[in-house]
């Protein structure tokens, strides 16, 4: 549309998460009568007010929030499309075996698997994807050379571990659960705990953390598959504990569902890229910078949109 920039997109992007035009020109980089000034031509070329200018921290209108939506559509696919005109250069490796923890599956993976395919002139490519601990356990037994899971926080002797993103841990329920029990606390003593197999290292992390804050709760119910735990909840059986990452796979399930901050204390996993030591450093560094991106856009950006009280706890690592 005539009139409308990238650069104004970038702004109503920028003044749209932090409501201060102050705050908007450290993020882009410009001056704060040049922010006003994008802002200015955005709105003039959309014929519509897209902040109420009157408040503080400014608002968005209801134009405002719907434009929102797809403007941050708009600069994700673009940054996609960026990252991969600058992808990582592969084409020396010979062989390369990657395994890619199951929450992935829906978005990331099968964008990951492409890029590297491209990167990858004339290299045996394996991919595997599994829960975490079958990742790890498999890359410490040196079946693979790279892998993206869930830390498990200790020295692995051998492995090298490049932080990729924190994905704090939530409370999950049905709609309006929480309301009909009255709180949260008497929801959790009325319906059972759906519990996370406990032989995954997600369902490991839970159960020690709640040892931790002396909760324990009836084993009643312990499932494996995640779309299957998801659906207990959906349709009222239970709550759960889970992660962003988690419920985000669940996306077909999410009108039956609400989310709230864990009601004790605030916990989290974090995804890592992990690497035989005998890898040159390069390799790994490179694949994880592409992965932080693929995340970033692709799996925060969109919980963020939907979760946004997760601003801060969920986030990309950077080394």
């Amino acid at each position: 549309m005539k009139g409308v920039t990238l650069k104004g997109l970038e702004v109503f992007d920028a003044l749209a998460g932090s409501g201060s035009v102050a705050r908007a020109a450290e993020v882009t980089g410009l001056s704060q009568p040049a922010v006003s000034q994008q802002m200015r031509n955005l709105e003039a070329a959309l014929g519509t007010d897209l902040v109420d200018h009157g408040r503080r921290p400014m608002t968005l209108t209801p134009a405002g929030r719907a434009f929102l939506i797809r403007t941050q559509a708009v600069l994700r696919q673009l940054r996609l499309a960026q990252s991969e005109l600058t992808v990582m250069d592969l084409s020396h490796l010979s062989t390369l075996s990657l395994g890619v923890i199951d929450d992935f599956d829906n978005d990331l993976t099968p964008r990951l698997v492409t890029i590297l395919a491209d990167s990858m002139q004339g290299c045996a490519f394996r991919l595997i994807t599994a829960p975490s601990h079958e990742i790890a356990g498999a890359i410490r037994a040196r079946r693979l050379n790279l892998a993206v899971a869930a830390s498990t926080g200790e020295d692995a002797q051998g492995v090298i571990e490049y932080p990729l993103a924190r994905d704090p841990y939530i409370f999950v329920c049905a709609r309006g659960a929480v309301a009909e029990a009255g709180d949260i606390a008497a929801l959790m003593q009325a319906r059972p705990f759906l519990r996370h197999d406990r032989e995954q290292l997600i369902g490991r992390q839970i159960e020690a953390h709640l040892a931790r804050q002396n909760l324990s709760f009836d084993a009643r119910f312990e499932i494996g598959p995640h779309l299957s735990l998801m659906t207990l909840v959906a349709r009222g059986v239970g709550w759960t504990v889970t992660t962003p990452l988690g419920y985000m796979r669940a996306h077909r399930l999410h009108e039956g569902m609400e989310v709230h901050p864990v009601p004790f204390r605030p916990f989290a996993r974090t995804i890592s890229l992990l690497a035989a030591t005998d890898w040159t450093d390069h390799v790994p560094r490179e694949v994880a910078r592409t992965v932080r991106m693929l995340i970033g856009d692709m799996v925060i950006a969109p919980a963020l949109a939907q979760l946004p009280w997760l601003k801060g706890d969920l986030a990309v690592l950077e080394e």
